[in-house]
């Protein structure tokens, strides 16, 4: 036998109405709910096996069992959940036949490729069984087509007023405790005048609540997340905050608002940070919504999450905890700025054990994830291992570290990007020179460094405000960190067109004392015909170098055998192939890596370089392009048409 024919309806039923009687104030009963309340009942008679039958045969078909095991217990039933003032028995339950008419209506906003499930949305209007009598426009229909193997008919509950598709429950038992559940949510925030509302499943709820919050410190967390998402659905108070916490870190951001503990000043530095970053991610300037987050906030509060605001827009926020984990989170950020997100990734795991909570209600470190550096370090693989390990004082298994998310070497830079998309890019390497020092080597003016932000950024913050754009020179715009042990990198991911005549490779303009090494490849570009440049330079002099270009290598100086680009060229492999092998001889000749996750995902600071173009020459031409203000630009980088005089 199935739960759903064995469980016990008249305890259940009887708790509930204590309960519900037991929340009313003294002056709150509508007339026709007072015996219910003399009663301690909010149920009828049972109905007999014979009225059952005629309903059944009424009806033309019989029951599911849990609806048939209820009505055994009470013909009819009132209060299920906060709208549905009465629920139907044996003489009201009717077809719905479409009666209201909503068939008809979610019909027309039906696609013609519409699957099953937007299907039985239609349906169910035309073929389920009405279980609401008296409702605030909420409906609650029984589907005698969506049946499991135990007989079961899926309900359906929809009102007009919640804008949400019908909600399914998996049968009648289901329905009635999410009704109970929906009965305790909209009790346990009751207003002034109204009962404390404690009772035996509040107790017991509010002691899970307290349970989980231990287990999860303990790394328990995936066994305490349901019982936190059960307390929420009963409306106790810290569940939504506390889960909402373990779901952050699993990299869910919906409906993620920290309910009743962002706006406690115990938590709000930690809490805020993560609420207003997913704010400035989708507000689209409107800020308003913001504070509908904040309720029961102190305005000094409120004055700090827009603070908070500001700083995460401008990406200046930095998230400082104190004591030893504080200190991890530094040197976690200085990692990370440079490129190297997996070891910066080691550093804060590591020191995981050491954070404190800043409260009872704090499961986890959750303010890094809003840090410009530190926050695209956050996988959800990485958010359950730090959700399994132990802290803050609790006990229990060390996970098994998750893998690293760089591969090493260069050969992922012959791999597409989202989308199959393929794209020329550049990077110089330079020895035994710091990050830092790059702009010195690389750039004219003294040049420093700007403050971490993603390629995309990048491009964008330096082309505001610009609006004349010359062929005459091609500054790059790189992004810079380690590249190995002595190494340092500048990329660039998105190039002007190469051009052979007038390059000139940055190599030998590094200067002295250092060895440098320029890539610049358009094998797998999209666009245009494949090319693919090496060059390398020691002390500020070219040693070797090599173009393939139009189907020919040209070549210069003495080139290590283990780049010969004969080995790589004039044979049948396809240009991906031949780049990824290119790019794994680059790696081992030198000792070098790229950060793919940093590039790719993160944030590195980043600056432009002078031209990677020689001046035009006698008889050589260049355009200029000068836009009208206001004129947009694209996100690559590239001026949108010719808006304004070209000049030669």
């Amino acid at each position: 036998m199935t739960e759903t024919t064995t469980f016990a309806w008249r305890p259940f039923l009887l708790t509930w109405s204590g309960e519900w009687v037991d929340s009313l104030p003294e002056d709150e009963t509508r007339d026709e709910d007072a015996s219910a309340r003399q009663a301690r009942w909010l149920g009828f008679p049972p109905a007999s096996e014979e009225r059952i039958a005629a309903m059944e045969e009424r009806l033309g078909r019989r029951m599911p069992p849990s609806y048939r095991e209820f009505l055994k217990v009470t013909d009819g039933w009132r209060h299920a959940g906060g709208f549905v003032w009465l629920l139907a028995g044996t003489r009201g339950a009717d077809w719905h036949d479409d009666a209201s008419g909503l068939g008809e209506s979610f019909e027309e906003y039906l696609d013609e490729d519409a699957g099953p499930e937007e299907r039985r949305e239609v349906d169910i209007w035309r073929r389920g069984l009405q279980l609401d009598v008296e409702s605030d426009a909420t409906y609650v229909l029984m589907d005698p087509e969506d049946v499991d193997e135990d007989g079961e008919w899926a309900v359906y509950t929809w009102a007009s007023w919640r804008a949400e598709p019908p909600e399914r429950h998996a049968n009648f038992l289901e329905f009635m405790r999410d009704m109970h559940r929906e009965f305790h949510s909209l009790r346990a925030h009751g207003g002034d005048g109204e009962p404390v509302f404690v009772n035996d499943t509040t107790r017991e709820q509010d002691a899970r609540v307290a349970e989980a919050r231990l287990e999860t410190l303990g790394g328990g967390w995936e066994r305490a997340v349901a019982a936190l998402d059960d307390a929420r659905s009963y409306g106790r108070p810290r569940a939504a905050g506390l889960g909402d916490q373990i779901r952050r870190l699993l990299g869910k951001t919906s409906m993620v608002y920290y309910e009743d503990l962002v706006t406690d000043p115990r938590y709000a530095s930690d809490l805020l940070p993560p609420l207003v970053a997913e704010h400035a991610a989708n507000s689209y300037g409107d800020d308003s919504t913001l504070k509908f987050h904040l309720r029961g906030a102190d305005d000094d509060l409120v004055t700090l999450a827009y603070a908070t605001l500001d700083q995460v827009r401008s990406g200046t926020y930095r998230y400082a905890p104190g004591g030893a984990f504080g200190e991890a989170v530094e040197r976690a950020r200085e990692t990370a700025r440079w490129g190297d997100t997996d070891g910066a990734w080691r550093t804060l795991r590591d020191a995981v054990p050491l954070w404190e909570p800043l409260g009872p209600d704090h499961l986890a470190p959750l303010g890094w994830v809003a840090d410009p550096v530190l926050g695209p370090l956050l996988t959800p693989e990485r958010g359950r291992e730090l959700l399994s390990t132990p802290r803050g004082g609790q006990a229990g298994e060390v996970p098994d570290p998750t893998p690293d998310l760089d591969p090493g070497g260069l050969a992922w830079l012959a791999e597409p990007e989202r989308g199959d998309n393929r794209r020329s890019y550049r990077f110089v390497l330079v020895e035994g020179v710091e990050p830092r020092e790059l702009p010195g080597r690389l750039a004219d003016g003294g040049s420093g460094l700007d403050e971490p932000m993603t390629l995309w950024e990048a491009r964008s913050s330096s082309l505001r405000g610009k609006r004349e754009f010359s062929s005459y020179d091609d500054e790059a715009l790189v992004a810079v960190g380690r590249a190995g042990d002595g190494w340092s990198f500048a990329y660039d991911g998105a190039p002007a067109p190469f051009n052979r005549q007038r390059f000139v490779s940055p190599a030998a303009r590094v200067g002295a004392a250092t060895r440098a090494v320029v890539v610049w490849s358009g094998l797998g570009a999209r666009h245009g015909e494949p090319f693919f440049h090496l060059s390398v330079a020691r002390d500020g002099t070219e040693r070797c170098a090599f173009t393939y270009a139009e189907g020919e290598v040209r070549r210069s100086g003495e080139i290590p055998e283990t780049l010969d680009p004969d080995r790589f060229f004039g044979g049948s492999e396809g240009d991906a192939e031949v780049e990824r092998r290119l790019l794994e001889a680059v790696a081992a000749e030198f000792g070098v890596h790229l950060p793919r996750h940093a590039i790719r995902g993160g944030r590195l600071h980043s600056f432009t370089t002078r031209s990677w173009t020689r001046p035009p020459g006698n008889g050589e031409g260049y355009m200029v392009i000068q836009m009208n203000a206001g004129a947009p630009l694209p996100a690559d980088g590239e001026p949108a048409g010719d808006d304004g005089p070209v000049t030669e």
